[in-house]
């Protein structure tokens, strides 16, 4: 949908490491999380707002490909991608890269837009979406 990439820099810590100093597999999940709130708020979208206004974003789908490993201390690069946006979803194409630019992680993310009180999915708010699909 979208050429746009957003990418953002995540040091693995040793939090993020099993005692062999390799990431635990569940942290990507954190560090795309990361990005993809990052890439928002450089656009302008604060979710704390959003929530203020009864307005949530969850994830309901990932498909997550593990390449290789991370390890502690790295630098990585997150990037971030919307594949597809529609009326209440978005689908974010997302890998994480090393210094040395090869592929650890890439993931397919699908993310609704809720009405955070009724738990009920609805349209993501109009000014969002222009915004994410570049003004088209």
């Amino acid at each position: 949908m979208s050429d746009t990439v957003f990418t953002f820099p995540v040091r693995v810590y040793y939090e993020d490491t099993d005692a062999g100093g390799i990431v635990y597999y569940a942290n990507y999940l954190k560090f795309f999380e990361r990005a993809r709130t990052e890439w928002l708020r450089a656009l302008g979208i604060e979710q704390d707002l959003l929530l203020s206004k009864n307005v949530a974003f969850v994830v309901t789908q990932v498909l997550m490909d593990n390449k290789k490993p991370a390890k502690f201390n790295e630098l990585l690069t997150v990037s971030s991608q919307i594949s597809t946006l529609k009326q209440a979803s978005i689908v974010f194409i997302q890998k994480i890269h090393n210094v040395a630019g090869e592929l650890l992680c890439s993931a397919q993310i699908k993310v609704a837009c809720i009405a955070l009180q009724e738990m009920k999915a609805r349209a993501i708010p109009a000014e969002v979406a222009e915004v994410l699909s570049g003004g088209r």
